[in-house]
């Protein structure tokens, strides 16, 4: 019994079935999604304009943190650099 309901045309059988009873839903949900927006465009573009605050405060708050970071690289190449300048090479 058990080889036979692990038999792969059984499992061929139940994914057929599960396709026949879900293409019909798959394909009203695909008709139904495709359908053009409800809203006009032009409240797409007002909505659009509004957004120009965030993106401003984002646009900003990239170039602090892009200034931190080269801070941060010209603070690490002095420290790296100066202990190199204590013991030049060959001199040890």
């Amino acid at each position: 019994m058990y080889v036979l309901a692990n038999e792969p045309s059984v499992a061929l059988f139940r994914l057929q079935e599960h396709v026949r009873r879900s293409l019909p839903e798959l394909a009203q949900h695909k008709v139904t999604s495709s359908q053009p927006p409800s809203f006009p465009p032009s409240s797409a573009i007002k909505n659009m304009t509004d957004s120009t605050v965030y993106f401003k405060s984002i646009d900003s708050l990239l170039r602090q943190a892009i200034a931190m970071k080269d801070q941060l690289n010209t603070a690490q190449g002095r420290s790296t650099v100066a202990p190199q300048a204590k013991n030049p090479p060959g001199s040890s």
